[in-house]
């Protein structure tokens, strides 16, 4: 199998509910009814899967539970990408939450390493506000930030990322930050920074431009975003939003799009990954509608692009290669 059709790429599972039918919590459900809806994504074409804890959380499951959970993920005869963690953020203000949140993290981590997930994906971004639930998409309303210039919080997240990542490490599992608006995440300068001064090598990011792309205001342009991230990125979230912005009046537009139609140019971006050798597993998310079916469509664009981008590097590579006498 050629290398663009092997390369790990998962669907999200934004689109599944957390709750079965006759109301029951997905994370009580038995194992066959996570593998049902898990056959889903095998039946859209998907071999790989992102265990979102919007569904399931896999770092709240005893040792039982968690190899049904696996058997699950293999009787739909998906492989796993990575287990992606949302809203945990271990500088929550709240001492307490903040607290609860990096044992979670310790946990899907183990979790992780039991059910052979090669990343955890982590982040800073909070709870949704009241105003972000009732809009029509969440983006829309500012949502909670992290304190900029104070150092003390800064440390704080750096000390419990190198502590994280050092567990990771000694499992072999990879820890990737996720680049989220208004937190220390939020934008390239700090994000690698983050990662320089964490200095673990499981530690790397996921430079999610979807995220920045679609707020309503001034952004960095996505491009250099990439261009300063991607030599630290092990995990990627994949996703594009239309954009739009009118100078007269001021007003911004955005909604979710396809990854081949929207703002972010992914035929550039995966050249630029490739460029600085990027090899890690990707995600492939998409809000609204049938987000698996547009989430298919993006796996099978990026990977006519992987096909493409890894011919064009072969072909170089033989035609730079030294002529035999």
């Amino acid at each position: 199998m050629p290398p663009s059709e092997s390369w790990p790429i998962g669907a999200a599972l934004l689109q599944f509910r957390p709750f079965l039918p006759n109301g029951t919590p997905t994370q009580d459900a038995n194992g066959e009814q996570w593998a049902f809806a898990l056959a889903e994504l095998a039946g859209a074409g998907f071999d790989h899967v992102d265990l979102t804890d919007t569904w399931v959380r896999p770092g709240d499951l005893t040792g039982s539970r968690l190899d049904e959970l696996s058997s699950a993920v293999r009787q739909a005869g998906l492989g796993i990408t990575a287990i992606s963690t949302a809203r945990r953020s271990i500088i929550d203000p709240d001492p307490r939450a903040a607290l609860d949140n990096l044992h979670y993290l310790h946990r899907t981590i183990d979790a992780a390493a039991s059910i052979g997930a090669p990343v955890v994906c982590a982040g800073f971004l909070r709870a949704l506000t009241p105003a972000q639930l009732d809009a029509e998409w969440f983006w829309l309303e500012q949502g909670a930030s992290d304190p900029a210039g104070d150092e003390d919080t800064w440390a704080l997240a750096v000390t419990r990322i190198r502590e994280l990542g050092h567990h990771a490490e000694s499992l072999g599992v990879r820890l990737s930050l996720e680049m989220y608006e208004d937190t220390y995440l939020g934008t390239a300068a700090s994000a690698v920074r983050l990662v320089e001064e964490v200095g673990v090598d499981a530690v790397g990011l996921n430079p999610d431009v979807g995220n920045l792309v679609r707020q309503h205001r001034p952004i960095e342009q996505w491009e250099d975003v990439l261009r300063q991230t991607l030599p630290h990125t092990n995990y990627w979230h994949i996703k594009n939003y239309y954009r739009d912005h009118d100078p007269r009046t001021g007003a911004y537009f955005t909604v979710p799009a396809p990854a081949q139609s929207g703002l972010i140019n992914y035929r550039l971006a995966l050249g630029m990954a490739l460029d600085v050798g990027f090899d890690g597993p990707i995600c492939v998310e998409h809000y609204g509608g049938d987000g698996i079916s547009v989430s298919a469509t993006n796996r099978d664009y990026l990977r006519t692009i992987l096909a493409e981008k890894l011919a064009e590097r072969q072909d170089g590579a033989l035609t730079a290669a030294p002529v035999e006498p």
